[in-house]
């Protein structure tokens, strides 16, 4: 069984579930579905996917509740489809709260459970809020550790995480990365940027982003397109009427400014390969973009994936304006630094995780 609530967790179980069906006779996937983000969003990615839920746990009563209600709730539904489908094992990604109640079912049910993407920690439970508790959590929980990197997997061994259930997989959000890349992709805002031109990429939806956090960084990149005259920025606007009406309020005068709707991971993975570089606030972006040899400049304080700061991909800058402006001033006008950002090695592994992860449960399986 294999279940997942956001876009990022999607994404990161595709590229097994595609592995499964290839071999029919072994593998027999059970996916479940429990949104823990825009709905909408969720099913753009899913049908972008070729994904197809078994079980789908609408969680839209639940979505303004408080997060432990949530919790609660999604425990009882997971529980359900557990009693009813019966499998042989669980596999969860990442830290959101629909891997922690899985978990916990799992661990009830005395259910094997495999979690992709262990080890990932900033040690502060507060830094990203919820994440990092859900994923320690769901490792004291887990029986197979699937680490992305030697640094995640020296994380659980210093947390006494059994050494010989613990695998360096690498990432399986770089297994699809240089497939979903179009020669000829076309795109009309792109149309609309000379060629001379540098293009940023800014994403920012994190919950803890939303408010003066968004605003400070949506007015220090007004202030960059203004003071850098052949510089475009494509910002897709999460579809949150207060990210929308500040978005608005802030960028939509500014001609170099693009305010697109969400999209799907093709059209973004492109958008990425032909931009500059990236200003974010998100997880999975600071794996992506060193594939594809882009720069990321993270608008938080930590990050859980420090493998990627350490190598010179990301630069932590938070949301402070000061720190914003030094370091895309940087990028912009010193060819070294950008070259050094750019051709920093990718930490998160060789695109065959899939693979790795399958195998690994199958023999797991064969000998339990």
């Amino acid at each position: 069984m294999l279940l997942f609530g956001t876009r990022a967790e999607a994404l990161k179980l595709a590229p097994i579930i595609e592995q499964m069906k290839k071999d029919p006779t072994t593998w027999q996937p059970s996916i479940v579905v429990a949104a823990q983000e825009r709905r909408s969003l969720l099913q753009q990615t899913m049908k972008f996917l070729n994904v197809k839920s078994d079980f789908d746990l609408d969680t839209s009563e639940i979505s303004h509740v408080n997060a432990a209600e949530k919790l609660s709730q999604l425990l009882h539904n997971f529980n359900n489809v557990i009693n009813a489908s019966q499998p042989d094992m669980m596999l969860v990604v990442g830290d959101a709260a629909t891997s922690l109640a899985a978990s916990l079912v799992s661990f009830y049910h005395h259910l094997p459970l495999g979690h992709v993407e262990a080890g990932l920690r900033t040690y502060d439970k507060f830094s990203p809020f919820p994440d990092e508790m859900h994923r320690r959590l769901t490792d004291d929980l887990a029986d197979l550790y699937f680490a992305p990197t030697t640094g995640a997997r020296d994380n659980l061994l210093s947390e006494h995480h059994p050494a010989e259930q613990i695998y360096v997989t690498g990432n399986t959000s770089i297994d699809a990365v240089r497939e979903r890349l179009t020669a000829d992709f076309h795109n009309e805002v792109l149309d609309q940027i000379p060629d001379d031109h540098r293009l940023i990429i800014l994403t920012m939806q994190r919950p803890e982003s939303i408010g003066a956090p968004m605003e400070r960084v949506f007015h220090t990149m007004k202030d960059v397109v203004e003071t850098n005259p052949d510089v475009d920025v494509i910002y897709p606007v999460y579809p949150n009427s207060e990210v929308i009406s500040m978005a608005d309020d802030v960028l939509s005068n500014q001609d170099r400014v693009h305010l697109i709707e969400p999209l799907n991971h093709s059209d973004f993975l492109n958008l990425v390969a032909r931009s500059d570089f990236l200003i974010t606030d998100s997880g999975s972006i600071q794996e992506e973009a060193p594939a594809l040899h882009k720069p990321v400049l993270l608008l938080r304080e930590k990050t859980e994936r420090q493998e990627a700061v350490e190598e010179g991909s990301v630069k932590i800058v938070g949301t402070n304006p000061t720190s914003i402006q030094q370091a895309v001033f940087e990028l912009l006008h010193k060819p070294k630094i950008y070259r050094k950002m750019a051709e920093a090695p990718n930490p998160f592994g060789d695109g065959h995780a899939s693979e790795k992860i399958l195998q690994i449960i199958q023999d797991y399986l064969t000998h339990k």
